[in-house]
This record gives C-alpha cells, sequence and structure tokens, in this order.
C-alpha cells in the first residue's frame, strides 16, 4: 500500500507551469527521493502535497484517501508532516521547547508530550542541546532541530525538504542515519536532496523532476542510468 500518492498534479504561477502531470507514489514504510536541478518544481510539489498551495489539476491521496484541498492544519492532523529547507526556531525558546511545540500539535489522537519530545530529541542526537537556547545554534544543528520537530507532530509521513543542505559529509551521514532509525520505527520518508551520494545510499524509490515534469522514477540504480537524468544534471554544478 502506499502512504502518499500524487496523481497527475500540476500547478501554474501567472504563467509558469512549475508541476506539470505528476505522478507518484511510495509505499508504506519507504524512503523516497524526489530530485531534480534547481528551480524543478520540487518545492512546489511539497507544497501541493501539505496543502499550502492548491493543485490547478491532479489529486492527492495520503493511505487511500483523498486529502486535495484539505487545509495545512487538517493535514498535520491526519498524519503529515514537513520538515522545511529553511528552519525558522522561535528563538528565545530553548531546543526542547521547540520541539515540544511539534508534540503538542501534530497527528490527532492521544500522547505524552514530555516522552514524544525527548524521543525526538535522541532520535536525531540533539538531547545534550535541550536547554540551550534556539537562537545562536549552528546550520547543522538547526537541521536536526527542524527534523526533530517535524518527528515530535507523530507523523506517518514525514516529508522533509533538503536536510542535508549546508552540512560537511560526516553531518550529512549523522542526518542519513537518524533519517533511516526513523523510517525503521515504521515511519515512511519523502525528501528533497541535493547530496547525491546521500540520496543513492538511502532512498528506496527516486523521483526525479526536470522543468517540474517527472523525467524518471524507480529504484536509485534504475534513476542513476537514466539518459534522461544524465542530461538534466549534466553541468550543475549544485548537484
Amino acid at each position: 500500500m502506499s502512504t502518499i500518492e500524487v496523481r497527475g498534479l500540476s500547478k501554474s504561477f501567472r504563467g509558469l507551469r512549475a508541476v506539470v502531470d505528476v505522478t507518484f507514489a511510495v509505499p508504506d514504510g519507504a524512503i523516497a527521493g524526489l530530485i531534480g536541478p534547481n528551480g524543478a518544481g520540487k518545492s512546489t510539489l511539497f507544497a501541493l502535497v501539505t496543502g499550502f498551495l492548491a493543485p490547478d489539476a491532479g489529486e492527492v491521496l495520503f493511505r487511500g484517501e483523498r486529502i486535495t484541498g484539505w487545509t495545512p492544519e487538517r493535514i498535520g492532523r491526519a498524519g503529515i508532516a514537513r520538515a522545511f529547507q529553511i528552519a525558522r526556531p522561535f528563538p528565545g525558546l530553548s531546543v526542547r521547547e521547540n520541539v515540544r511545540i511539534g508534540a503538542l500539535f501534530g497527528r490527532a489522537g492521544p500522547r505524552d508530550v514530555d516522552r514524544v519530545t525527548d524521543d525526538a530529541l535522541e532520535m536525531l542526537g540533539i538531547g545534550e542541546l535541550a536547554h540551550r537556547p534556539a537562537q545562536g545554534l549552528t546550520v547543522g544543528q538547526l537541521r536536526r532541530l527542524e527534523v526533530a520537530r517535524a518527528l515530535a507532530a507523530r507523523p506517518l509521513l514525514l516529508l522533509a525538504d533538503e536536510p542535508c543542505a549546508g552540512l560537511n559529509p560526516a553531518e550529512t551521514d549523522a542526518m542519513m542515519a537518524a533519517l533511516g532509525r526513523i523510517r525503521d520505527r515504521g515511519m515512511t520518508i519523502w525528501l528533497v536532496e541535493h547530496d547525491m551520494r546521500a540520496v543513492m545510499a538511502t532512498c528506496d524509490r527516486i523521483l526525479v523532476i526536470a522543468a517540474g515534469r517527472a523525467i524518471a522514477a524507480g529504484a536509485p540504480a534504475e534513476v542513476a542510468v537514466n539518459p534522461e537524468v544524465v542530461t538534466a544534471y549534466l553541468g550543475d554544478a549544485d548537484v
């Protein structure tokens, strides 16, 4: 069964076709990658899935239920959380307090807020930072805080938008290992990432988009040798 499925999703902005007829499914318990050159439409696709944007055409199904047109709040209560590309913690709060906010909201249902908070901190390896103010954290620490806050919302599907951006190789490995541990607990993950080494080593399935269109989908080994993928990335120094 698929945790999330998009069917024929399209979105334009004043004539610019940002996402064009994209269809893809992420199986339960998988880590899927969403890759493509800068400006390909990756973040727009995530915004469509989470209800921050309404599609011009197509639909989104979450665990078989059509969620197209739902508000972001309703989607969050249903069990989808997003870790954003640019972390914006509450600077006046501690790391633990920031993560606790995720535990207070998120997926509907009973939960032990303190236990969920502490578990998310430990899962991302930032338990020792719990009482530090969020203001002044390093880039790597902010990335882990952003994912921990999303994890504390107890999602069934975690969308991670460039969780390794700005990280060094060791930090990238630690982040991907944390995502692997999260998946091992039964959570489904869909991530946008430019670090191809990390994507190829961690993801079960990959969707590649360019100029808003899906150009390849499948296992990492299949996608890596796809001629359209090679062409799309040729000469892109940021990949």
